[in-house]
């Protein structure tokens, strides 16, 4: 880069001081465009980021919602009407909803991609520690419960205990190591837990037209416990 005298500057700037200012934009537009650009660029990202820093909510729950479908009424009563009963700010604050999930250990070729996917979403949900309830059918919460994935309710208001139900967990299997020819006989340990709650004959399920039962388990590494019985509590109307 050519470094200009004084007089040259001085040359410049008079110059540059005499045009209209119809020419001056044109000339800082001219010799200045990429720098103009590469500023407006990083004005917007950086705008970007605030507004999504701004209007992003937290979640105060993860529900994930399995081989169950509903519309936007039951959506609603499942997530906003929750925060704001519960008196968190609907502005800053949600339940995340996982929808659209499907799990089966009898999936058809159609479904099985669909049903790895899902699993795969869940666990990777849960390792990371964004899962706290899960809604289900009866399916769903076998493959749940034998997996281990759902806390054992020891500790529920006497209201609820109606509504309370058993299903297998499995505390050890070794197939894979009969199927390798490791073990002379399969050999599965399991035992029968309390470990959710039968919901479907709640107003808000009972009057969606489910078919078959629906049970709500609480996932068992959640670190989100109070808000989890605070859901309970909101659920049931206690």
């Amino acid at each position: 880069m050519v470094k200009l005298s004084e007089k040259e500057k001085a040359a410049h700037k008079a110059a540059f001081q005499a045009m209209s200012p119809a020419e001056k934009a044109e000339h800082i537009f001219t010799y200045h465009k990429w720098t103009i650009l590469l500023i407006l660029v990083a004005l917007i990202v950086l705008g970007s980021i605030i507004h999504r820093q701004l209007t992003q909510k937290k979640p105060v729950l993860y529900l994930a919602v399995i081989n169950i479908s509903f519309g936007e009424d039951v959506q609603k009563s499942l997530t906003e009407d929750f925060v704001t009963g519960a008196g968190f700010d609907e502005r800053r604050q949600e339940v995340y909803l996982y929808r659209d999930l499907y799990l089966s250990e009898d999936a058809d070729t159609l479904n099985h991609e669909y049903a790895y996917a899902s699993k795969v979403k869940l666990s990777g949900a849960i390792s990371a520690g964004k899962l706290d309830l899960v809604l289900m059918n009866r399916e769903a919460y076998d493959i749940f419960s034998r997996q281990g994935y759902l806390m054992e309710l020891t500790s529920l208001p006497n209201e609820l205990s109606p509504f309370l139900t058993k299903n297998e967990v499995i505390l050890s299997d070794n197939s894979v190591d009969y199927l390798l020819g490791n073990a002379e006989e399969e050999q599965v340990v399991t035992e029968t837990v309390p470990n959710s709650l039968t919901v479907s004959s709640l107003p808000l399920f009972r009057d969606a037209g489910f078919d078959g039962d629906l049970y709500l388990g609480v996932v068992s590494n959640s670190s989100r416990q109070e808000e989890a019985a605070a859901y309970l509590r909101y659920l049931f109307g206690l």
